[in-house]
């Protein structure tokens, strides 16, 4: 049989569909945008969860596209098949008729504001461009289209481009006699850059003009649909912005429309000749609630089968873990005190936290609390709900991680963790108390190194082999080998010596629940 190629990296929707990839069809949340019709539409997703996609399919349903001579351009094939075109003329009837502005803010990801706000520059200036066929319509005003032609020609300073698509939208309205859609995809990326670099207070007043005028003051705006990871609040960006519906992970529609369904993903496991596969993707990418619906990650699941489809055997990947440096994790660590390093563990071991939760947030105040930083994590994909409670005005949610990929980030920043501790720590003390046989120092030493570390193991006892082999490793003379055969048995740790007429060392291990019983079990 032959499959259709998996859409790796494909953003595009015109080009996915005309070169006919694999596309798991998500096109009634057009009918659900028409029937709510909110003006401005903003939906917060974790990374890669096809929000891009999802942008450019509405882009070509609802697009008077023209080239730059002004010709129509026909999509109208993109759709055969598709669910949206047995929803009726009802919802049919919009395809085609509305100019649409669609641009991302992902350039803007820099390392200082002035090269951030170049970037973002030159993609508004691409944007004119692509609807440079209004300046031959004698409908356009001579004093619109010496502006526009400014804006195309980045005649502008950059804090002037505040008004730029303020000003495409009228000229827009103006040859077409439609009012316009406009599409803004990422628009968290240059404040997220802008958090982590320095600048953020001249990128929040960069990007609250650009909002204020193109979504509040835009009188040829139909409706707006923006996409990020985060919703930033409404008092740093979307001031006074009244007509905006905020849809989250915690919102109830459109729940089933960023990644797949459970019936999805199962049915592309059948679809590519797994389907004997589908219960360790399940595992590995499935567990996120997004409302009510449960999802896979979607990224990771078409990887996976991916990398399955000829090799069934082969062993499953964090693929969500290398689309980022997943810093966030490793910020909880490092600012963890006893108390989270216990919820952390309790995470990692299958069990749940109850966290207040809140939507309004900005970049700024992670960092203020420790509640702030678990938010954060929530709403970007690192903890799913299991339940919800309201107390006064306040959501608690009770969360766990979603599945063995995000356990795998975890467990992995924590291993990177432990071992710049274990570095940063003097071991001799310890080596010195073993030489001596000095089992008082032996274990002040090893409690003062257990107090700054996670038990991320699924056994007590297997934590406490790993963690005293990781720690013996770095004694010079000594070869560390771990869980062989000798004798009648099999030792735990047997620290050997590099020269036979030195002493060996040999440790076996036991936990005990109850510390009254140690000792004997220890004899």
């Amino acid at each position: 049989m032959e499959y259709k190629p998996l859409p790796i990296g494909y953003e595009n929707f015109r080009q996915l569909i005309e070169d006919e990839y694999c596309y798991v069809d998500k096109t009634l949340f057009i009918k659900e945008l028409l029937d709510n019709r909110a003006k401005v539409n903003l939906f917060t997703r974790p990374r890669r969860f096809g929000k891009t996609l999802t942008l450019s399919m509405l882009r070509y349903f609802f697009e008077d596209a023209r080239d730059i001579k002004g010709n129509k351009q026909d999509h109208r094939h993109l759709y055969d098949g598709l669910r949206i075109m047995d929803a009726g003329e009802r919802y049919t009837r919009h395809m085609g008729q509305y100019p649409v502005i669609n641009l991302t803010l992902k350039s803007g990801k820099q390392p200082d504001f002035e090269r951030s706000m170049r970037s973002l520059v030159n993609v508004i200036a691409e944007t004119f461009s692509d609807h440079r066929y209004v300046l031959e319509s004698d409908m356009l005003p001579e004093e619109d289209r010496t502006e526009y032609y400014r804006y195309l020609r980045k005649e502008y300073e950059p804090v002037q481009y505040t008004d730029s698509l303020k000003l495409l939208s009228k000229c827009l309205r103006l040859v077409s006699g439609k009012d316009v859609i406009i599409l803004l995809d990422e628009y968290d990326v240059p404040l997220e850059s802008a958090w982590s670099y320095g600048y953020y207070d001249e990128m929040v007043a960069f990007i609250r003009g650009l909002f204020e005028s193109t979504l509040k003051t835009n009188d040829s705006l139909y409706f707006a649909v923006i996409t990020g990871c985060l919703r930033i609040s409404r008092e740093s960006i979307f001031t006074g912005l009244n007509n905006l519906r905020i849809n989250s992970i915690m919102t109830k529609e459109y729940g089933e429309y960023f990644g797949f369904t459970e019936e999805e993903a199962e049915e592309l496991c059948i679809y590519y000749g797994i389907p004997d596969n589908y219960e360790q993707l399940k595992s590995w990418y499935n567990g996120y609630i997004f409302g009510d619906k449960n999802v896979y990650n979607p990224w990771s699941t078409i990887q996976y089968i991916y990398d399955h489809r000829n090799h069934p055997d082969a062993f499953p990947v964090s693929y969500w873990a290398n689309t980022s440096s997943n810093t966030i994790v490793r910020d909880l660590i490092d600012r963890a005190d006893r108390d989270i390093k216990d919820e952390i563990e309790n995470l990692i071991t299958g069990g749940t936290i109850e966290k207040p939760v809140h939507e309004d947030i900005t970049y700024a105040e992670v960092h203020d609390n420790m509640d702030n930083l678990w938010n954060f994590m929530f709403f970007t994909g690192y903890f799913k709900k299991i339940s919800e409670r309201f107390v006064d005005v306040n959501t608690y949610v009770t969360m766990t991680i979603p599945n063995r990929e995000v356990e795998y980030i975890f467990k992995e920043k924590i291993r990177v963790w432990f071992e710049k501790k274990l570095k940063e720590r003097d071991p001799m003390k310890l080596f010195e108390a073993i030489a001596a046989k000095d089992t008082d120092t032996m274990a002040s030493e090893i409690k003062k190194i257990l107090d700054t570390s996670i038990s991320y193991h699924d056994s007590k006892e297997a934590f406490y082999h790993g963690f005293l082999l990781g720690i013996l490793y770095g004694w010079g003379n000594y070869v560390v080998k771990s869980n062989r055969e000798a004798g009648n048995g099999r030792y735990d740790l047997w620290l050997k010596p590099v020269s036979m007429f030195e002493t060996a060392y040999l440790f076996e291990f036991k936990v005990e629940e109850k510390p009254g019983e140690l000792e004997a079990k220890a004899k």
